[in-house]
């Protein structure tokens, strides 16, 4: 089929409604749709995000990687919050160090440590009295648990 053939079945296409574009068109006609992009677009990065992100999981890292050793001599309950009417988790075996993810205050325990109602989040989910952990200070060692 020669060029001039196919020119007037595609001006005829443009005039057609979209539903019957390729009604006239034969097996030889070229029918352009114009240029479609076909690449999703890249995401590009919020300023500043990424290096925020990375220093938030770096000091959530931190935090967990510390342990701190729990009353010699003593088993003690784990809670899942903070509080003795919070109900029991697990008990911790003699000897346990645990991380200290977020601190937070709930009922007044003593303890081997003293009197204090911080409690430490060890897991989700899971909190012991600062009072049978020896963090090496009668305050806050990390954040605050939200």
């Amino acid at each position: 089929m020669a060029l001039e053939e196919v020119r007037p079945e595609i001006d005829d296409l443009a005039e057609a409604p979209s539903d019957t574009a390729t009604a006239g068109a034969g097996p030889d006609t070229v029918v352009s749709l114009g240029a479609i992009d076909t690449e999703a677009p890249e995401a590009q990065p919020t300023p500043g995000a990424g290096a925020e992100a990375d220093a938030e999981a770096d000091a959530a890292a931190a935090r967990s990687a510390k342990r701190y050793p729990v009353a010699p001599g003593h088993r003690v309950n784990v809670r899942s919050g903070p509080g003795t009417n919070y109900r029991l988790v697990k008990v911790l075996p003699l000897g346990a160090s645990v991380p200290i993810n977020c601190q937070k205050p709930g009922e007044r325990i003593s303890g081997p440590y003293g009197t204090t109602n911080l409690w430490d989040n060890i897991a989700n989910g899971q909190f012991v009295s600062d009072a049978y952990v020896r963090t090496g200070s009668d305050g806050y060692v990390t954040i605050r648990c939200s």
